[in-house]
Order: C-alpha cells, then sequence, then structure tokens
C-alpha cells in the first residue's frame, strides 16, 4: 500500500504540474499570437479591363504580388470591356474585386442603387486621365471640334464611354446626332486611327497607356486638350463632381507631346468588392495592393500614385472592413 503523499508535498506537486500546464501553453500559443492570425486562403477573382489596357496590366503585376504574400489564395483575372463591366460582374458573383473609376461606381448607384448599396472600396488606386488622340495633322483643336466626325468612344459597358459621353455633352455636341461614334475600346481604336478609319478616340486611363505609346511609334498623333470642357462638365451637376482639372506632364508620352503639357481631366480608380466578402482576405489584399506600388509602378507608371495617405479616400463608396482594419493598423 502506497502511503499519501504530506499534504504540503502534495500542494507542491499540484502546483508544479499546473507550471508545466501553463508552459506548454504559452509554447503552443506564442507563435500563433506573433504570427498573426491564420493566412487566408481560397480563390478570387479580379475583373480587370481590356487586355491591352491599363487595368489589365495592373491586374497582372497584381497577381504576381499576391501570389507571393498569399501563397495559399489563388487569384484569377477576368478581363471585361471596363468600369460599367467589372460592376456588373461584382452584382453577378463572376468577379469578386475590381478595378472602377468613382464616376462608373456612382453611376451604378445612381441607376442600381439596391444592388449597389452592398458594395465597398478597398483601396483608391491611381488618377485615370482623359485623352483624346487625333493625327498630328488633325485640324481638331478641341472636343467641340469633333462635329461630324467618326469618334472611338469605348466599348459598350465602359467607364471610357460614360466619361466619353459627358465629355461630348459638355463640347455642346449631341453623341448620337453630331458625331460617328465608333464604340470599340483601346484594343481597337489606334489602329482604326492608324488605318484611317478614325478622325480621333477618346480614351481614359493611367499614364503612360502602352496602346497609346505604340501607335505613336507607327504613326505621327496628337493629344488635344480638355480643359476647356472643366466648366461646362461640371454644369452637368452632381455626376461630375469626380472630375477635375489635371495635367498631364510633359514627359507622359514624350514621342507625343514633344516636351509639352496637356491640360486635361482627371478621375479616380477604385479597388471594389463587396460588403460581404472576407475581411481576412480583404486586408491581406489591401495590404498586398499598398506595399506593392513601387514594384508594380516600374511597369504601370500610374501606380506610383498609390499611397497610404490618399488610398482611404474612396468617395462615393465606404470602405470595407477588412481594408479598413489595415489602415487602422498602419498607423503611427
Amino acid at each position: 500500500m502506497v502511503s499519501a503523499l504530506p499534504r504540503s508535498g502534495g500542494r507542491r506537486a499540484l502546483l508544479a504540474v499546473a507550471a508545466v500546464l501553463v508552459v506548454l501553453g504559452l509554447l503552443w500559443w506564442l507563435p500563433s499570437a506573433l504570427s498573426g492570425p491564420p493566412a487566408p486562403g481560397g480563390q478570387f477573382t479580379l475583373s480587370t479591363g481590356v487586355r491591352s489596357g491599363v487595368y489589365a496590366r495592373y491586374g497582372e503585376l497584381l497577381k504576381q504580388d499576391l501570389r507571393r504574400d498569399l501563397p495559399r489564395v489563388d487569384a484569377r483575372l477576368m478581363n471585361s470591356a471596363g468600369s460599367l463591366d467589372n460592376l456588373e460582374h461584382l452584382a453577378s458573383g463572376k468577379a469578386q474585386f475590381a478595378i472602377a473609376t468613382a464616376d462608373a461606381v456612382a453611376e451604378r448607384q445612381r441607376l442600381h442603387s439596391r444592388q449597389a448599396a452592398g458594395l465597398r472600396a478597398c483601396a483608391r488606386l491611381y488618377d485615370d486621365y482623359l485623352q483624346l488622340i487625333v493625327p498630328a495633322d488633325s485640324p481638331v483643336g478641341s472636343a467641340r471640334d469633333l462635329g461630324q466626325l467618326r469618334v472611338g468612344v469605348g466599348a459598350d459597358g465602359s467607364g471610357v464611354q460614360l466619361t466619353t459621353r459627358r465629355l461630348v455633352a459638355a463640347a455642346g455636341l449631341d453623341f448620337d446626332q453630331d458625331i460617328e461614334a465608333v464604340r470599340v475600346g483601346i484594343d481597337r481604336m489606334p489602329k482604326l486611327l492608324e488605318e484611317g478609319k478614325l478622325d480621333a478616340f477618346f480614351w481614359s486611363g493611367g499614364l503612360p497607356t502602352s496602346a497609346v505609346q505604340q501607335v505613336a511609334r507607327r504613326t505621327p498623333i496628337r493629344l488635344v486638350q480638355l480643359g476647356d470642357l472643366i466648366p461646362a462638365l461640371h454644369r452637368q451637376g452632381e455626376r461630375s463632381r469626380y472630375y477635375r482639372a489635371a495635367v498631364m506632364p510633359a514627359d507622359a508620352y514624350p514621342l507625343v507631346q514633344k516636351g509639352q503639357a496637356v491640360r486635361t481631366i482627371a478621375v479616380a480608380n477604385l479597388l471594389v468588392t463587396t460588403e460581404g466578402q472576407d475581411p481576412v482576405l480583404t486586408e491581406a489584399i489591401t495590404r498586398t495592393v499598398i506595399r506593392s506600388r513601387d514594384r508594380i509602378g516600374t511597369e504601370v507608371h500610374a501606380a506610383q500614385k498609390v499611397d497610404l495617405r490618399t488610398a482611404v479616400f474612396t468617395d462615393p463608396l465606404p470602405l470595407h472592413e477588412g481594408a479598413r482594419r489595415y489602415y487602422v493598423s498602419e498607423k503611427p
């Protein structure tokens, strides 16, 4: 028969066992506490734009960095006609994230208020610059001179066409009657201009846009200023508040501008998702977007404008909860 331990010895033994359990618990807890929440996994689709546009290239480069930062996440890219098409992809569930201009988001809210109520932003990315391209010997000096001309206006479902309609109206022209509107995107407009099948085309994109650079190497072109449309554009009311006066720097398209800046109009791009998207994944994606600025910016120069201080200004959308968590965590 084993004799019972003295009361004091039993107490010490119990304390020792408890201490061992505490240490084991700490050894289990500390690594996970120090490493933060589990890395997200799964799959999502990002809707971008036409293959030769800035959205598509930005998406390709962002996907590379997401693969590095989130190895358990399968990021897929979807091409589209542009901003309005991207927002439709979010609404239908074909995509979980998308890039869209602020004016296109506001238009979605106006036309589909119930669906758009669930839209949320991850970040303000960079500004699109509105560009009107004509042959170098064209007499066009303003959008007001486009009457009766063949004009590339962007594909149906694109933010380019949405904005072009407003610019044409600001120029005092009727979109359906005063110009011959050719509804194609940046993947086709430069070639049509080069072949003499267009007299001009509008584009809204980051600087520089490779498709514009490429056509400039093959044929003489010119950028037409759009700054004279600002007063009339702003008279269109609430829908025009997302447009601001801007200047294309002289080195945006060196072959075209020959050292001259061009007055134009800019509108912000947003990375958009939906309210129900996983906050952990959304926070992680937002972190990569901000931290990848410099690397992506070496190829997509517009991405150099992505900045932690301005990324939170996502009007007309509120921030997604996951994105908000990221920005709060980065506060000094």
